[in-house]
Order: C-alpha cells, then structure tokens, then sequence
C-alpha cells in the first residue's frame, strides 16, 4: 500500500505521454492528408496540451513527489519498529550491534532511540559506558533509583532521566 502514490503518478504520467503521442499522430495525419491547415493544427495541438496533456502530467508529477516522499516516512517507522523489536525481543541491545545489523551510525541509532522514547513508544534505560540500550516495563522503571548503579535519577527531559552518578539515561 505505501507505493501507490509513485505507482498512481507513474501511471497518470504515462497516461498523459499516450495522450500527447496520439494527439500529435492524429493532428500530424490531418496536416499530412491536406485537410486541416497550419493554425487549425497549432490551435489544436495547443488544446490537446493545456487542457488533456498538462493535467495528467501536473497530477502525475505531484503523486509521483508525494509517493517518494511517503516512501521514505514509512521506512524511517520501519527502522525505528525493527530497532524497537531488537530491544524488547532480547531485554537488552548493544547500540553498536543495533548500527551494524541495520547498516546505520551510532548517532542515526540515538536519534532513534530518541524519538521513539519521544512518541512514548519506549521504556528504559541505556548505559552509555558500555553502550547498551536495556528495555524495562514502565512498573520496573517507576522506582527513583538508577537500574544501572542504584544512584539517584534526575529529569533532563521529557519522558528522559539521567543518572548523576554512571551517566546511564533512562527512557520513562
């Protein structure tokens, strides 16, 4: 279903080039057999563009752009589903582990994390010292002390608390 803007485009460009080749073959048989003459021929060909070529090709065009555009969103929710999957699936994940099987940086991998804890999507903590990303239910992270070191936690943002003493930001 997340191609069918590129697909409706392509299709409404295509529709709009058969149309263009038509008109032109059946305007330029009519120049050839002597019956119309060269403004009649201009003035309809200028008709057949404006009002039943450009359409198709604007909408065509505009379908195609937003399709490609949609294409992309959908595959930024995949990754960041596929990343939040890896993490609950096993409790916890390596960042590092996390960009190597899904071919992103480090930072691309944080961004993630970061907007998927944003949406409310994600509960947990991540120990930057040894880079791992830890999945905990949000009865599990209720607790004020830091799952890594048991220190005191503080809040840094929404819905992120960072501990003062390991460094480790939990994701509420």
């Amino acid at each position: 279903m997340s191609g069918m803007g590129r697909l409706a485009g392509a299709i409404s460009l295509a529709v709009g080039t058969v149309i263009c080749l038509g008109g032109s073959l059946f305007l330029g048989l009519g120049a050839l057999s002597q019956k119309a003459d060269s403004p009649a021929i201009a003035l309809g060909f200028f008709l057949l563009v404006v009002f039943l070529v450009l359409p198709f090709w604007a909408a065509g065009g505009y379908l195609f752009v937003k399709g490609q555009s949609e294409a992309q969103e959908v595959a930024e929710v995949e990754r960041e589903k596929k990343i939040l999957n890896m993490v609950q699936a096993q409790g916890r994940a390596s960042v590092a582990s996390i960009a190597l099987e899904m071919k992103l940086n480090r930072e691309q991998v944080t961004n993630y994390i970061y907007d998927l804890v944003g949406k409310g999507l994600f509960t947990g903590y991540i120990d930057w010292k040894t880079g791992t990303l830890f999945a905990k239910d949000a009865v599990e992270m209720g607790t004020n002390k830091c799952p890594n070191c048991g220190a005191e936690r503080e809040l840094v943002g929404k819905g992120i608390v960072k501990c003062q003493y390991c460094g480790a930001e939990l994701f509420l």
